[in-house]
């Protein structure tokens, strides 16, 4: 008898050096996306003899699409050469127009319509029945100048959306100032901003400049100027980028027979209905009222001491006064909070308790990478040693690089086929961070530890970050109460001296936190009521209609000759939904009531959850995932017994 031979584990993507990055890029995804070509083909000409056999052809074809796109857009955001960035969109665009072609191919359509599914397990017949979604929802059974037309908006929207990402990417904005304007600065922030020649200082609008100054800055024309600054990048250019895919999105959903864009998206969201949409914001936006008005009546109280005619917080002025109230009102000094915040001590600890949490290690590994701030580590389950993918943390600013905070998918995870790998894309102080920065990185450092955990299955479509887009921020969400927990925080937030911080610190910062959280819920609400209303009604002064909904739902007066929306990145990827994160936010306050506050790391509850919430992906609807977990469906009492505190 012949022993049988076990087939040899996939292997992490071997990235090139910066200087073959382009070629490799090229040559890879061609490869790619020909197989792709290939493996199509065959299902036209010479189909195999089976459904399951059939799906497994087409899941080879999801796995080498989602790879070529997900490298590609990844590169496209990080790569500090302009000539990769630029082979890296033209490479996104290819796989994108294929990916359309081969959903309006009535051939394959035809071969995956006439398939019996008898027999087949239930994900399988799932995996079926999204297939047949997906053909539909790209315009197959349309006539060929109608896909053909199809087609062409699809390609034109995502050519939009990289020139939209590109216009708010590359838009970095400076404020120059003489250095006595800035006291209250932290001193760390003042040792990184050296007076140059002329005697002034250069402060910018990535992430590290920008925050401090509204936090802390004394100097409230110094906060004003940097604000406007701020709150224009990308504009003017942005608005005829806007408007092109508003039009275009529109057009796209009535062709196929859907009263509007938001009506087209959300058919595959939790949410169900695009007119579901308005009713879920005016709904946050009743429950934050009172507690929004309460707290900005301190907020407005403390600012009139300063400027006492004032009916309102100014937008510029909304932050540094929010810590001047922490300070009086609750005896905290965040200035001191961010000396516990060593970037590195901050980094460690999240692996640390990441890695206790969902019980595996990151072993830091010595590979090729776009740039030499990437840290790259092997996810490594402890129970049995066995490598569950790999992560590559991208964490500060740099010129040519995305400017906001995201988790970007290098490949999928599939067992036996391809290894989990995703990279963390931020903009934060290689220093001292203040806490905000340490809850978004847990934040996303939650859809990066769910694209590894979630890619072990045996299906290209459902691996890692595959559930409703309206689910994917709450296991996010969730893991942000790990980074205010203090015995968590103990044990990586630690001063100069090696003292953790303590216990009643965070309390402090705790009962600090909650608040503003109405406002702050508030201003969040306006934000899902733009991006749902510019692409309902597609406005012709999209800053004119912006102002309208900042007095509807916003808790801040607008800041005059600003357009914040021209850097507003949700509305590229997130389109109409930027609901979610508070429907996520609905979610994940009630998956955190199962967690014993006591013990955030009781074996049983963070495994149950990592096992039926993260590992599955996207293999069963969101709200059976959660109730698998919870025991129940989710329900909107958590977050609102949370808001009305």
């Amino acid at each position: 008898m012949t022993a049988s031979i076990s087939p040899t584990p996939p292997e992490p993507l071997v990235l090139p050096d910066a200087g073959s990055a382009e070629s490799w890029l090229r040559e890879r995804s061609g490869s790619a996306l020909a197989r792709v070509e290939e493996l199509a083909g065959e299902l036209r000409t010479a189909p195999p003899g089976g459904a399951l056999e059939t799906l497994r052809v087409w899941d080879e074809v999801t796995l080498a699409l989602r790879g070529t796109s997900g490298m590609a857009s990844l590169l496209a955001n990080v790569h500090p050469v302009e000539a990769v960035r630029t082979e890296a969109e033209a490479t996104e665009m290819a796989a994108q127009r294929l990916s359309t072609a081969l959903a309006q191919d009535g051939e394959l359509y035809a071969a995956f319509a006439a398939l019996d599914a008898t027999g087949l397990d239930p994900l399988a017949q799932r995996f079926l029945a999204k297939i047949l979604l997906d053909f539909r929802r790209a315009g197959v059974d349309r006539d060929d100048a109608t896909r053909a037309r199809l087609q062409q908006i699809d390609e034109r929207l995502l050519e939009l959306d990289q020139e939209f990402s590109r216009i708010a990417r590359d838009d970095v904005r400076t404020v120059r100032v003489a250095p006595e304007r800035l006291g209250g600065l932290p001193a760390d922030f003042l040792e990184s901003h050296p007076v140059e020649n002329d005697g002034l200082v250069t402060i910018t609008t990535d992430y590290p400049d920008a925050l401090p100054v509204f936090d802390y800055a004394r100097d409230a024309r110094l906060r004003t100027d940097l604000r406007r600054a701020y709150l224009n990048r990308g504009y003017p250019a942005a608005d005829p980028v806007l408007h092109e895919m508003f039009d275009l999105r529109h057009e796209y959903a009535t062709t196929l027979g859907y009263p509007d864009w938001a009506s087209y998206d959300a058919e595959v969201k939790m949410i169900g209905s695009g007119e579901a949409i308005p009713a879920f914001v005016d709904r946050i936006a009743e429950a934050a009222r009172e507690p929004g008005e309460r707290d900005l009546a301190i907020l407005l109280e403390r600012y009139r001491r300063d400027v006492p005619d004032a009916d309102r917080v100014a937008l510029a002025d909304a932050s540094y006064y929010r810590n001047l109230v922490f300070a009086e009102l609750f005896d905290l000094d965040t200035q001191l909070v961010r000396t516990y915040f060593d970037f590195a001590k901050v980094r460690a600890g999240l692996l640390a308790v990441t890695g206790r949490l969902f019980g595996v290690r990151y072993d830091e590994v010595d590979v090729p990478v776009w740039h030499e701030d990437v840290a790259s580590y092997d996810v490594v389950r402890l129970a049995d040693g066995a490598r569950l993918g790999r992560i590559h943390l991208d964490l500060h600013p740099r010129e040519g690089k995305y400017k906001h905070a995201a988790q970007f998918d290098l490949a999928p995870g599939v067992a036996g086929k391809s290894v989990a790998e995703g990279v963390l894309v931020c903009n934060f102080s290689r220093h001292l961070m203040e806490h905000d920065h340490v809850v978004t990185l847990f934040h996303e450092f939650g859809h990066l530890v769910h694209h590894v955990l979630g890619g072990q299955g045996a299906w290209a479509r459902f691996s890692g970050v595959a559930t409703e887009w309206d689910f994917v921020e709450a296991p996010s969400q969730m893991l942000e109460e790990w980074a205010w927990d203090p015995a968590v925080l103990a044990s990586f937030a630690t001063d100069d001296a090696g003292d953790p911080i303590p216990a009643e610190l965070v309390a402090k910062m705790r009962a600090a936190e909650e608040f503003g959280k109405g406002y702050l819920t508030q201003t969040q609400t306006m934000y899902a009521a733009l991006s749902y209303w510019f692409h309902q009604e597609r406005p012709a002064d999209l800053t004119a209609r912006m102002i309208e909904l900042m007095e509807r739902y916003g808790p801040f007066p607008y800041l005059e000759d600003t357009h914040f929306y021209a850097s507003f990145g949700h509305l590229g990827g997130y389109s109409s939904a930027y609901y979610t994160y508070q429907w996520s936010l609905v979610i994940a306050k009630d998956l955190f009531g199962a967690f014993d506050p006591a013990d955030l790391f009781a074996t049983e509850v963070a495994g149950r959850y990592r096992d039926r919430v993260l590992a599955p992906g996207g293999s069963k609807d969101a709200a059976d995932l959660v109730e698998d977990f919870l025991g129940r469906p989710f329900t909107f009492d958590a977050y609102a017994d949370w808001l009305a505190r």
